[in-house]
């Protein structure tokens, strides 16, 4: 056994299942320990995407994604997917294959150093050399496991990963449980408590990864408090429940941003401040922050309580306290819910944005997935779209980097296989991603990507105008609308102008063996309303 082999089995034993990445000649050993090992090798179109699709993995699985790539131009792609997996906190190894040890440090083709370029964007970044590859693998599965999760760097010499192992395969080490909050913080948090009659809850990231979620309706149910999510968030508790009042600082934020200014106090759960700041929306309204880490606020926040520990814990001994006695009534949150949501479908000309989302929804099963990307149509999305089950609404929103959505949705769709999985993106991010439609070809997977075709980086667009700027380089696609062409590296295309004949390609697409590519033309006009109020 060498020691490509070892990291393999180590790998193995922690449940990982896939890798994805690009191979070199250094790459080459890794992935014939792949092969022999047991953990099947995806080849994608960038590095970027290997490492998009490692991080999707980890947030499906709570398993590391595995991405490998090799030095310099590999590694230097795939720090974007492993930046990704840092801000967004989804637990990764992210591999890379390097020269020989005794040229590490020169000045040679390719060589940089990769230990610089992912110290910043990584828990840890490991140097695996002949006599410390056992203790490398089984720290970074540790370290990545730990929350809050995210990705550990290996820098992987090739004659290291040849060498024959010299100890044994580790033992795999589980990550150490979060420490419970003091007694002492919910005494303070229940007098908070107690004296609100208006409370909202923000359910944020952290709350994703809790064993038990479940517990946060029951706590919520039980003191009649109404919850709004983050981006990220969405799907824990069901978008339909009778308390939701949808999704934060997203489309028609000024909405959202009026109720939440209305309540007494707001409850973060779970609240990572990576996908919007607190002072942003919150203004002198008193928090009570419960979550892993101590709360990342500025001065101008009026925190009041703090809650810092095992989420699942935590939210257990928060349900047991008495029940408060709130002022919230189900016509309020009903009236709120359907006027923000009304709010979000403006009359306009053409087939719009907003229809397209709904015509998706209504099509995709509930318990279906959707990985989407970034751009003016993930506020619209985020807002609008009800998501039922957690794990079903994928998207970057700490990172929020163009190039997640199609990758995200090949690894959810090879994650979840039993589940539909629909991919909706920009055409900006499609022109970005397109080549990894060649991946889901090869994999024969059953995957509708829609795409959202309006011509232009419409959020560019949107902030061009707001600051009376000339609308100038974000014209993606300049002319008339030319169809498209008949396939993308052998996977169909569709062109659709209206909700029927999306309908119709959706429900073909659902059905059919491998991908689809439905090029959906909108009128984008209504964004200029509903995403930046």
């Amino acid at each position: 056994m060498n020691n490509s082999d070892l990291i393999v089995r180590a790998l193995k034993n922690a449940g990982v299942t896939h890798g994805f990445g690009i191979p070199s000649g250094n790459v080459l050993p890794f992935i014939e320990a792949m092969r022999k090992g047991g953990i099947e090798y995806v080849l994608t179109a960038h590095e970027g995407s290997a490492a998009f699709a490692a991080d999707v993995t980890g947030r499906m699985t709570n398993v590391p994604g595995l991405c490998i790539a090799t030095l310099g131009p590999g590694a230097t792609n795939l720090a974007t997917g492993v930046g990704s997996a840092y801000l967004d906190r989804s637990p990764m190894i992210a591999i890379t294959c390097n020269l020989n040890s005794h040229q590490l440090g020169r000045r040679i083709q390719m060589i940089i150093d990769h230990h610089a370029l992912f110290r910043p964007i990584t828990k840890a970044t490991l140097a695996a050399t002949f006599d410390n590859v056992a203790d490398v693998i089984q720290q970074a599965i540790t370290i990545a496991t730990t929350e809050p999760m995210g990705p550990v760097h290996i820098d992987l010499p090739e004659d290291v990963s040849l060498a024959n192992v010299t100890t044994a395969v580790p033992e795999q080490i589980a990550a150490p449980p979060l420490a419970l909050a003091q007694i002492d913080e919910f005494t303070r948090s229940g007098e908070v408590l107690s004296a609100a009659s208006r409370p909202i809850a923000i359910i944020g990231a952290s709350a994703m990864r809790m064993k038990n979620p479940e517990r946060i309706a029951t706590f919520l149910e039980k003191n009649n408090i109404p919850f709004a999510t983050t981006t990220m968030a969405k799907g824990l508790i069901d978008d339909d429940h009778s308390l939701a009042l949808g999704c934060i600082e997203r489309a028609r934020r000024q909405l959202q941003r009026r109720l939440l200014q209305q309540s007494d106090l707001i409850i973060g759960i779970g609240y990572d401040t990576i996908e919007v700041e607190y002072e942003a929306w919150i203004k002198s309204v008193p928090l009570l922050a419960v979550d892993i880490e101590t709360p990342d606020v500025a001065d101008s926040v009026n925190l009041v309580a703090t809650i810092v520990g095992d989420l699942d814990d935590s939210i257990a001994r928060l349900e047991n306290l008495a029940p408060l006695t709130s002022a919230w009534t189900e016509a309020e949150i009903t009236t709120h819910r359907h006027e923000f949501q009304q709010a979000l479908r403006p009359a306009g000309n053409g087939f719009k944005p907003h229809e397209l989302i709904d015509t998706v929804r209504e099509i995709l099963p509930r318990d279906g997935i959707l990985s989407f990307d970034v751009g003016a149509h993930t506020h619209q999305i985020a807002s609008q779209w009800p998501a039922h089950s957690p794990r079903s609404f994928l998207i970057t929103n700490g990172w929020s980097s163009m190039g997640f959505g199609l990758p995200g949705a090949i690894a959810a769709k090879i994650a979840r296989p039993d589940l539909p999985v629909v991919c909706l993106l920009g055409d900006g991010c499609f022109q970005m991603t397109c080549g990894e439609l060649a991946v889901a070809k090869r994999l024969n997977l059953q995957l509708p990507v829609v795409v959202i075709d309006d011509r232009w980086l419409s959020l560019i667009q949107i902030k061009q105008h707001r600051r009376n700027y000339e609308i100038y380089g974000s014209n993606v696609e300049p002319g008339d609308y030319q169809a498209p062409p008949s396939h993308y590296f052998g996977v169909p295309a569709i062109g659709v102008t209206d909700n029927a004949a999306l309908g119709d390609a959706l429900r073909t697409a659902l059905a059919t063996d491998g991908p689809t590519v439905i090029e959906a033309i909108v009128n984008a006009d209504h964004y200029m309303e509903t995403v930046f109020d």
